[in-house]
């Protein structure tokens, strides 16, 4: 048996491995794209086939396509957005900016499965025809617009904001259960006045919080699809109809809010609703690097570091330390902010290439968007159940260095004034003395007035001093 079989296109003969599902034009784009080796990933194929075997019922239902071949295209339309037939999608991403080839891929694919379901045979394109019927009422430029914001939006609305809400619980969690235990705080990395873990578990659950509300902020202009505009946004070769009738079922699917674009030349010529996801996701990497940060820095030592908290030991640290124990999961989450980071510069620089009516770097912006949203869902949800649901405090560790500490001193500001507290820190620092220890030898307060001015809870709650 032969590995290749002959397949022809507009162009000519090639010649296609006899086991792929795909036809000429495909082979022709694997041959002249070998440049990273990166395909795209099943999100993507998953929505294009969706798109597909929905326009393939929708041109029935409008009388232009057989009831047959209709049946024949959604069926086979089906097994590929499962995932059936990933590994006949073999061109890279770095190909044609308009995504061309692997829209053509995506119609020799579902064709060939379609006739195979026929009885007829690899390459037949009869009873269905890649171009003539899969692609019906659709062009590239419009169809791979619509399955980048499609496969976003799912991965968005059903993997990432779930995995930033149980983040977010988690760390809102911690922020009860460390309401009380008081620390030094910290800026510039010196000693500053105190607060309270929970205090500061807070702050990172509201930026988590806030991450959440700028994704879904951003959904619904990620929400409009270009369907519709076929070549150029006019919507050439197919019904008005035919758009929202596409996207209703594609939305049914999904269980995602969908809709045409208002304005197709918009869409199809510009990219900017992804630009505008990808900073959204950008910020929650930023948020999730200065937490990761903060943990790490809280988890340093334990003896020679701060000490504070004890992240999960998870894995042995080091191959020739025994017993070190690394925060892995604050850095490989940092990794992934970086990634997420880098792949939004890539997405803003492609999202800049739109040419009169289409972006000519769809490919590009597709696999860095889709990556950033599986990774961000990834990392937060791992975050979560790996690392903050297992912080544990070491609480009274915390307290004695904010009562052993200079910067207490700042409770008897309002009291003697802000050059006679330096004074007393000088002294403190030079005798080694605590601050209580100084003032009394220097007799400028009682014991209860210090009580009341160096009490470590009421200076994490701010304002002054009761008389």
């Amino acid at each position: 048996m032969s590995e290749f079989r002959i397949e022809r296109d507009t162009m000519g003969d090639v010649k296609v491995p006899a086991h792929g599902y795909w036809g000429a034009s495909t082979q022709r784009a694997v041959e002249n794209f070998p440049i990273s080796g990166k395909t795209f990933p099943p999100r993507f194929i998953r929505a294009l086939a969706l798109i597909k075997g929905a326009a393939a019922e929708v041109n029935h239902e409008q009388g232009r396509l057989d009831a047959k071949r209709a049946k024949l295209i959604a069926k086979a339309a089906k097994r590929v957005a499962s995932g059936e037939f990933d590994e006949h999608f073999p061109i890279d991403v770095f190909q044609t900016g308009s995504g061309t080839s692997t829209n053509t891929n995506a119609n020799e694919v579902i064709s060939n499965v379609a006739n195979l379901d026929a009885g007829s045979e690899l390459a037949a394109k009869s009873p269905v025809h890649p171009n003539d019927h899969v692609n019906m009422g659709q062009s590239s430029n419009d169809v791979i617009p619509t399955t980048i914001h499609v496969a976003a939006l799912e991965g968005v609305v059903h993997d990432l904001l779930p995995a930033l809400e149980q983040l977010h619980a988690s760390l809102a969690a911690k922020a009860k259960e460390f309401a009380k235990a008081v620390k030094t705080g910290r800026t510039h990395l010196m000693d500053a006045t105190p607060v309270t873990l929970g205090q500061e578990f807070g702050g990172y659950a509201r930026q988590i919080e806030l991450g959440i509300a700028r994704v879904k902020a951003a959904a619904p202009r990620l929400g409009e699809l270009a369907l519709g505009g076929t070549a150029v946004g006019t919507g050439l070769d197919t019904l008005k109809t035919f758009s929202p009738a596409v996207i209703k079922k594609v939305g049914a699917a999904t269980k995602l809010d969908l809709k045409e674009a208002r304005n197709h030349f918009e869409a199809q010529g510009a990219q900017d609703a992804t630009v505008e996801m990808s900073g959204a996701l950008k910020t929650v990497a930023v948020s999730l690097v200065k937490i990761c940060n903060d943990l790490r820095w809280m988890n340093s030592g334990p003896k020679g570091g701060l000490g504070e908290i004890r992240l999960p030991d998870l894995q042995p640290g080091s191959s020739i330390m025994p017993g070190k124990v690394n925060p892995v999961i604050p850095e490989a989450t940092i990794q992934v902010a970086a990634q997420v980071i880098g792949n939004d510069a890539a997405i803003t620089f492609a999202g800049a290439t739109g040419s009169f009516e289409l972006n000519v770097a769809l490919p590009v912006i597709a696999i860095n968007l889709i990556e950033s949203v599986e990774l961000l869902a990834n990392a937060s949800r791992t975050l979560a159940t790996k690392c903050i649901d297992g912080i544990e405090a070491n609480i009274e560790d915390m307290r004695a260095v904010v009562e052993r500490g200079e910067i207490i001193s700042t409770g008897l500001k309002p009291l003697l004034g802000y050059e006679k507290v330096a004074e007393i820190v000088k002294q403190a620092r030079k005798s080694g003395k605590t601050i209580r220890e100084v003032v009394l030898d220097m007799g400028l307060l009682s014991e209860i007035e210090l009580d009341k001015a160096l009490d470590v809870e009421w200076l994490t709650k701010g304002g002054l001093p009761e008389s």
